[in-house]
């Protein structure tokens, strides 16, 4: 129990030693601030260091990174996600689209009487293997662009 007291008076110092180091004394606390130094002379030391890191901290400087370091983190994460997600709703849409028109054109196909069947087989044919080739050419870049080894270098 009696360290109760020096507790506190401990707590108040640290208080006002934060404040110190922060020059947010009022001439109140200021006054308080010199007094618990004058009767505990050893807190003293604490004031001093703080000082010192204070100083320190001020003169510090975060280092900036080098431009390839912000080029690489790009590349890696925002062009990652961006060419991620256009890809997957320019894929999506494509898809969508042309599984329509090719849906349409059938329906279109089929019902003009006026074409002979071999042109109607031709021209679905024609559709479907347009509609194929395109798949796997995109398909195709995709998988070389995932495997190309050159590809973060800037041209």
């Amino acid at each position: 129990m009696s360290f109760e007291p020096v507790d506190k008076e401990r707590e108040r110092f640290q208080i006002l030693l934060t404040k110190a180091v922060d020059g947010e004394l009022s001439e109140e606390e200021y006054l308080e601030f010199q007094e618990v130094l004058r009767r505990r002379p050893e807190w003293e030391r604490d004031w001093h260091e703080h000082q010192k890191v204070k100083e320190v901290t001020k003169s510090m400087r975060l280092k900036a990174p080098p431009a390839e370091v912000w080029d690489r983190y790009w590349l890696q994460v925002y062009n990652r996600i961006e060419r991620g997600l256009a890809w997957i709703l320019t894929s999506l849409g494509a898809i969508i689209l042309l599984s329509y028109a090719v849906y349409q054109a059938a329906l279109k196909i089929w019902a003009d009487t006026h074409l002979p069947g071999v042109v109607k087989f031709g021209i679905l044919t024609l559709v479907v293997g347009a509609v194929m080739l395109v798949v796997s050419i995109l398909r195709e870049k995709l998988f070389v662009r995932k495997q190309d080894k050159y590809r973060e270098v800037q041209r």
